[in-house]
């Protein structure tokens, strides 16, 4: 009842049910019947937030100055911080005052900058399937979600290329996220060279997310956006401490670059938030600080625990391709499935192997014929869940 009065509302008539809640009420109903389901379906990371870190939170809530109401753009300590981290990791100069601000998360620095920078109509162009914010925020800002299909990176920069070719409006705003959720998709440089150029050359803000920028394997890794030449004209990337450090529920994010879009995105937020809590972003300073080599041993579980899960579903008679990052598996749905969609087969692979996965539709229509594996539970969980998969499939 409660959700189909919401729908009187002119924006919640605009965001559809979320279809991850069919399989999070199934996987709750099961747990309460006793059952043990393998959740491998939010991207929720299980790992421990750095001891140091941790340790400098308490302390700094001891202290009663911190108490009070924090600066809405983030402490000058910590947007200096992040500027160090990525002048060491990227080689990239940011001006903390004017390049960088800090954020209740990445979803806080998204869905703010759409509303700051998008108005009615505006189109604004992403990948699809998409991480739902990525579509939905636009929606929620009046924008117009132009979604282009990415089976694969030069795919989705094919058609970039031959909207910017053909369409009468430009696109205002481009929206793009590598390493991928939920496809894994990861690019180089020079794929950053040519979206910069393309943006440049038609006067379009680009919105890069971050949010995997720690977590590549076999040697790659993932690269800013901010390291091509001339990429603060036109873009702001948005990282996040979620990932890279185990802070999810910290909410601790950076919208870093374009210094008109970061100005912008300033003034939503002084009328909208007083930050994020003192010492949430002291300890944020240690972390970015200190804790580069927790960064390295966080990527390397999540390697470990890709590898256990492509190598179980091999042997369970499902073969997908290793990702080179990101904190997902992207894979396409068993043959003899594929005819009655990802949804009804994340709800079958519950209730008869009780692995929770996320359906491919969650993430737009062009999501449909995959499931999303979340790399979230320990290596031996995942053999479990394989072990179960192979089973419900023979």
């Amino acid at each position: 009842m409660a959700e189909n009065a919401a729908d009187d509302f002119y924006r919640i008539r605009k965001l559809p049910p979320y279809v991850f809640a069919v399989i999070n009420e199934m996987r709750a109903k099961a747990r309460a019947a006793q059952l043990d389901v393998i959740d491998l379906g939010m991207g929720n990371p299980d790992g421990a937030t750095p001891r140091a870190v941790v340790h400098k939170l308490s302390e700094a809530a001891r202290n009663a100055r911190n108490h009070r109401y924090s600066q809405s753009r983030g402490i000058p300590k910590l947007r200096e911080e992040i500027a160090r981290r990525y002048k060491a990791n990227y080689d990239v100069d940011l001006d903390p005052d004017r390049e960088a601000i800090v954020t209740i998360g990445a979803k806080d620095a998204l869905a703010h900058l759409l509303f700051a920078t998008v108005g009615p109509g505006d189109a604004v162009v992403s990948p699809n399937p998409a991480y739902p914010i990525h579509q939905y925020g636009v929606i929620m800002a009046e924008g117009h979600a132009c979604m282009l299909p990415m089976p694969d990176a030069a795919t989705f920069l094919n058609r970039l290329e031959d909207l910017f070719r053909t369409s009468t409006a430009k696109p205002k705003l481009l929206l793009i996220s590598f390493p991928h959720n939920p496809t894994t998709t990861c690019v180089d440089l020079a794929y950053f060279r040519e979206v910069v150029r393309l943006a440049r050359a038609h006067g379009t803000m680009i919105i890069h997310d971050f949010a995997y920028a720690d977590l590549g394997f076999d040697g790659y890794k993932p690269p800013s956006i901010l390291q091509v030449e001339g990429a603060k004209d036109v873009a702001v990337e948005i990282f996040s401490m979620s990932k890279s450090y185990n802070m999810a529920g910290w909410r601790v994010g950076f919208c870093l670059g374009n210094a008109k879009m970061i100005a912008a995105l300033a003034r939503i937020k002084s009328y909208l938030d007083y930050g994020v809590f003192q010492p949430i972003q002291i300890a944020s300073i240690i972390a970015l600080r200190e804790c580069e080599e927790d960064t390295r041993k966080i990527c390397a579980v999540y390697q470990k625990r890709r590898d256990v899960l492509v190598s179980g579903l091999a042997r369970a008679g499902w073969p997908v391709e290793p990702p080179r990052g990101s904190m997902f598996l992207w894979a396409p749905l068993p043959e003899r499935f594929r005819a009655m969609g990802s949804l009804e087969f994340s709800k079958l692979l519950l209730e008869k192997a009780l692995v929770a996965v996320s359906p491919g539709i969650g993430f737009g229509p062009m999501g449909e014929g995959h499931v999303r594996f979340a790399l979230v539970e320990n290596e031996h969980r995942i053999r479990q869940a394989t072990r179960a998969i192979g089973q419900f499939l023979k």
